[in-house]
């Protein structure tokens, strides 16, 4: 339930659209097939966007703190191309705590429009930059934004800027990456796009990055089967799946997996779905890139390659991307 706090009646800036349904549907799609895989988009309902907040603080994960201190240090940079009254568009938006870095800087900005799946933690992390910032216009979108969404409308004269942190792009296949950049080109046409992108590196700093001694990313995994237990009401045995993540050298990506310790049937609505020892779900990957190579992927989407800033070991990039002019 939405806190009474957050209804759109009580904030006007406040303008929510319904999200997409369907994990019940895909995660059955996810267990008939083989081998068996489901998108991650599934990892951020409530509990799994507050055990990614614990990831992004943990030691060996290495993209938050890098970006954070790529975003401080090139701030005004990225504030001077965005220009005065612009629209600031988050895909993914979690926490709001890197945009705020951007927030900071811009010119009396148009509107931010948060764009994020899981719509209670959206819609608090909104409240919370809301009363920071009282005179900026948020508009959040609660949706898929890998799918078909609607956005409030551009503003007359200031430039619709996008920014896609994280390296989430990475979880996407290259496929699918091509598509959202294409679906981007034309929300921002004319504008521009602000992304991190994580880049390739020690194949041993990226296993500690997936395989935290606190165990948090494993929990962060393994809540997908619980949210299947919590909304679906899935029966299955918890102690018979572990957290699996490895880089895959070839591919450039680490892989992350639910595996099964041993032959178990999972229950879903009715239906039955059996596991070997050692099968898995492929719940994650996150591939990683090289400048050029990226800059080459955003070309055949449109975008043409502007400014790259990175860390001094080159683990991390910020790629801004031009749009395709609005005419």
């Amino acid at each position: 339930m939405t806190p009474p706090a957050l209804h759109p009646q009580a904030h006007p800036h406040l303008q929510l659209v319904p999200a997409d349904g369907g994990f019940a549907q895909d995660l059955h799609q996810a267990l008939r097939q083989r081998p068996r895989a489901i998108s991650p988009k599934y990892f951020y309902d409530a509990a799994g966007s507050a055990l990614f907040e614990r990831i992004c603080e943990l030691p060996e994960y290495y993209p938050t703190r890098t970006e954070l201190a790529l975003l401080r240090r090139h701030a005004p940079e990225i504030a001077a191309l965005t220009g005065p009254g612009a629209q600031l568009v988050e895909y993914g938006a979690g926490s709001l705590r890197k945009v705020r870095l951007l927030l900071e800087r811009l010119e009396v900005a148009h509107s931010f429009v948060p764009v994020d799946i899981s719509g209670e933690h959206l819609l608090a992390a909104c409240a919370a930059l809301q009363a920071e910032q009282p005179a900026l216009a948020i508009r959040p979108v609660v949706a898929d934004f890998t799918r078909p969404h609607d956005l409030p409308a551009r503003p007359a004269q200031g430039r619709r800027i996008g920014f896609f942190p994280g390296s989430s792009i990475g979880n996407f296949a290259p496929a699918e990456a091509l598509d959202f950049l294409r679906m981007a080109a034309h929300e921002l046409r004319g504008g521009a796009l602000l992304i991190g992108v994580d880049l390739v590196k020690d194949p041993a700093v990226l296993h500690a990055a997936y395989n935290d001694a606190q165990g948090v990313t494993a929990a962060f995994n393994l809540n997908i089967l619980e949210r299947a237990r919590r909304e679906l009401g899935a029966q299955f045995d918890p102690a018979g799946f572990v957290h699996s993540a490895f880089y895959n050298a070839p591919l450039q990506r680490i892989e992350m997996h639910l595996q099964s310790t041993r032959r178990q049937t999972l229950q879903l609505e009715h239906r039955s779905y059996e596991f070997e020892a050692g099968e898995t779900l492929h719940t994650e990957n996150s591939h990683k890139f090289s400048v050029e190579g990226f800059q080459a992927l955003a070309a055949r989407a449109g975008f043409t390659a502007g400014p790259v800033w990175s860390d001094e070991r080159d683990w991390f990039a910020l790629l801004w991307l031009q749009a395709p002019s609005a005419a």
